[in-house]
């Protein structure tokens, strides 16, 4: 059966209270098919989340419903390994029992998680621009410090594909400190390879229907803001971090915070790519009218953000979707449609200006 994590919003909540809702759906889980595997409860944001085995969603709302009345908000398909490497279980954590209610099992867990994301620049366009022994050298090198960093830090890996590693930490302080380490670890490499990190936290359910997706989208945008070997912080962690009261980094000037507003900013213009960066005719004016934003204000938006106009920006977009797709079966004149472009001649044109090599060059590198 599938596996399911719901949230619940539930202000004022305490760990007594999820446990003893979760006692609940144990009871009647069988009548619904469902397996209640485990669940966090984070007392300071007012939300719970269920892990569960079940037919379907319906089957959980029913379940939730008749156990307890309180209805999941949102509700995600997961893989239980990619919670684990998230969040550390899949299972109950050791907890006390309540003496007033002996078969209560009580546990404060929070899913709160700070996520790392770390990119490099293409690994076959690292093979064209310094050759096949020294990109291989380098990215082995970076997987290398990553992993050692993670280990130092207590963070827990949970994807590398190619060029991106995502990590989950529990602790903002030591998720900043792993960046460091890398960015110190690599040095020169790190240029070389054009690292970019982004730190942003959040829960793990929220109206994105993948786990931790709308955290990790937002890490990856904010990677696109920074230079080449530099560490960018959404605005939640640099608060975090004061909150904390922690100055234990050697060096802070390593690190870039971006503003909620020009957050807002970001995920409204790449969200509105998204969408429409298929469409040939997708022009300024529809980025204007998408965006809400006039001419001037988008231009003003996106050199500050992006050091780049918004022409410059769709076609960037454009260009680095093509990428992923010249490593499927697609030939050069289904990418270059599948991306936007009108013309395989001056999508091929944009590509070898863009990335020095020709789409054909790149796609035989693989």
């Amino acid at each position: 059966m599938p596996i399911y994590m719901d949230r619940h919003i539930v202000p004022g909540i305490e760990a007594k209270h999820a446990a003893q809702a979760h006692r609940e759906d144990l009871k009647i889980q069988d009548e619904y098919g469902c397996r209640c595997m485990t669940y966090w409860v984070d007392e300071e944001r007012g939300s719970a989340f269920c892990l569960i085995d079940a037919p379907d969603e319906e089957a959980v709302k029913k379940m939730h419903d008749q156990a307890h009345g309180l209805i999941p908000h949102e509700i995600v398909q997961v893989n239980s390994n990619v919670v684990e490497a998230f969040l550390g279980r899949v299972t109950d954590p050791e907890g006390y029992y309540d003496p007033n209610e002996p078969n209560l099992k009580i546990f404060n867990d929070p899913a709160f998680r700070i996520i790392l994301v770390s990119q490099t620049k293409d690994s076959r366009l690292l093979k064209n621009d310094l050759g096949v022994r020294k990109s291989e050298k380098l990215l082995a090198l970076y997987h290398e410090i990553m992993r050692q960093q993670l280990h130092e830090n207590q963070g827990r890996e949970v994807e590398l594909k190619g060029e991106r590693f995502i990590a989950s930490f529990v602790s903002v302080t030591q998720a900043m400190a792993c960046a460091a380490g890398i960015q110190k670890g690599l040095h020169v490499a790190g240029e070389l390879i054009d690292l970019r990190v982004g730190l942003n936290a959040g829960m793990p359910v929220t109206q994105d229907k993948s786990i931790f997706g709308d955290v990790i989208r937002m890490a990856e945008y904010l990677c696109c803001t920074g230079a080449s070997n530099q560490i960018v912080m959404a605005s939640i962690i640099n608060e975090i971090y004061k909150d904390d009261g922690k100055n234990n980094l050697a060096d802070e000037s390593a690190f870039k915070s971006v503003s909620p507003t020009n957050e807002n900013v970001l995920q409204l213009m790449f969200d509105v790519l998204e969408g429409r960066h298929m469409d040939s005719q997708f022009a300024i004016s529809d980025f204007c009218l998408s965006t809400g934003m006039s001419k001037s204000k988008l231009y003003r938006q996106s050199t500050t953000l992006l050091g780049m106009s918004p022409n410059e920006l769709i076609r960037d977009y454009r260009l680095k979707k093509a990428l992923s797709f010249l490593k499927t079966d697609r030939n050069i004149a289904q990418t270059t449609f599948d991306v936007g472009f009108s013309s395989p001649s001056y999508f091929t044109k944009c590509f070898q200006e863009r990335f020095g090599i020709s789409p054909l060059a790149y796609k035989k590198l693989g």
